[in-house]
């Protein structure tokens, strides 16, 4: 007699992980289709996203706070950071870190102070949106910068300084938010914000450290390249979610973790890596396979709730508006913060300048951000709406808009696709 296996029914499986799969055939066929008509691959998620909402084939609902931290922050940070050669990074450390920390302080100041002056919001909302809002984000910066094949300095400038403001704009949204839910009285001067400073940053930071050092000891150890990514991939999820359970920065902590890695196991000379030479190449590829699966999803899941969203319901001037002063402050941070660098070494010429202004796109985090808000906020919708119309602006115009700039600043030639030199 043969014994009959009961199975779960397909109604029974995990609707996430089919929505998930369902998503990725869908970023399969975006992606092969915006090659061919020479679209950014993350602007042609989005679009598509919008229109799958629009026909009512799905719905953003995967796109939570949680998703976008625990899965799609780490792989993207990390296959950023593991990139980045330490030497380079080093000619540039002063204008990155200039851009970095004074550029999102400014930046958020300049759109916090517009949405009190212009749209009368209240002081708590507007800051935090201001914040939220400020940081360049590698999840679009990024992979728009691999679409269009940019390489050297300026995607060094580009890439480094979008990581590392990510983490200041993270750490000072947590302050901004801790102000804002203070009990009355409550004290919250300098002393406490230069130690939640001090903890947030320089914990994310050294467990990061940590965790990219440990890694390199253990994978050093074998020349097996199955287990060497492995590790790397304990590194970059562990290191993130150890920073996130303790309070301080994951992003910060997953950047360095990658920095570490990256720089020691696999982009030193021949021979000084500490990463087989089989381990290093399956490093680098397994992770740019993790940042395409992880772009294909979250750009997927913006669009999708971007066109499932009531944009217009709070009128098109707020938009407008907040799309403006986000501009207006990203023109005021790169322009005057690169002015005293004129006439050194690491001089940033006008024309990388016009790159690094409309190429501030925002992306996964400022929404991640957004929807950490509290419901009980002032204006809580209102943000969201905004974040989210600000995202699309930023990915879809200045995204198809990006090549063009380019090839017209000599970054690309005038036909195809590659780089000018």
């Amino acid at each position: 007699m043969v014994t009959r296996i009961d199975v779960f029914p397909l109604d029974a499986m995990d609707s996430g992980l089919i929505q998930s799969i369902s998503l990725l055939m869908v970023g399969i066929l975006v992606a092969v289709a915006a090659r061919r008509v020479n679209l950014p691959y993350t602007v042609g998620l989005v679009v598509a996203g919008i229109v799958m909402a629009v026909m009512h084939l799905g719905s953003g609902a995967m796109l939570t706070h949680d998703f976008i931290f625990d899965v799609i922050l780490p792989p993207l940070l990390f296959e950023a950071a593991i990139s980045l050669h330490w030497e380079e990074l080093k000619r540039d450390a002063l204008p990155v870190t200039i851009l970095s920390i004074f550029g999102v302080i400014i930046a958020a100041l300049v759109v916090g102070f517009g949405m009190i002056w212009l749209l009368h919001w209240p002081v708590a909302p507007a800051a935090l949106f201001g914040v939220l809002i400020a940081a360049t984000d590698p999840v679009a910066v990024i992979a728009l910068f691999k679409d269009t094949g940019v390489k050297g300095r300026l995607r060094l400038l580009v890439e480094s300084e979008s990581l590392f403001n990510d983490g200041v704009a993270a750490v000072l949204f947590g302050l901004v938010l801790a102000w804002v839910e203070a009990a009355p009285g409550q004290g919250f001067g300098v002393g406490e914000i230069a130690k939640d400073l001090l903890i947030t940053a320089g914990g994310g930071t050294l467990i990061g450290a940590i965790a990219g050092g440990v890694a390199i000891a253990i994978a050093g150890r074998t020349e097996d390249h199955l287990v060497e990514t492995a590790v790397t991939t304990v590194a970059a999820y562990g290191s993130f979610l150890v920073a996130q359970r303790f309070g301080t920065s994951g992003v910060l902590s997953v950047v360095t973790t990658g920095l570490i890695m990256g720089n020691i196991g696999v982009l030193r000379t021949e021979g000084r890596n500490r990463l087989s030479e089989h381990g290093r190449a399956f490093v680098v590829a397994f992770w740019e396979f993790a940042a395409f699966i992880a772009n294909s999803l979250v750009f997927l899941l913006i669009g999708l709730k971007i066109g499932a969203m009531p944009i217009l319901n709070q009128g098109l001037v707020p938009l407008v508006v907040a799309i403006g002063l986000v501009q207006v402050g990203r023109i005021l941070t790169v322009y005057p913060l690169c002015l005293p660098f004129a006439r050194s070494a690491t001089m940033i010429s006008l024309r990388q300048q016009h790159i690094l202004v409309w190429g501030g796109l925002r992306g996964a985090l400022a929404l991640a951000l957004a929807l950490a808000l509290p419901q009980s906020l002032a204006l809580h919708d209102d943000i969201l709406v905004t974040t989210f119309s600000v995202v699309a602006f930023s990915v879809v115009v200045q995204g198809v808009t990006m090549p063009a700039l380019m090839r017209a600043l000599g970054f690309l030639p005038k036909s195809g696709s590659k780089p000018a030199p």
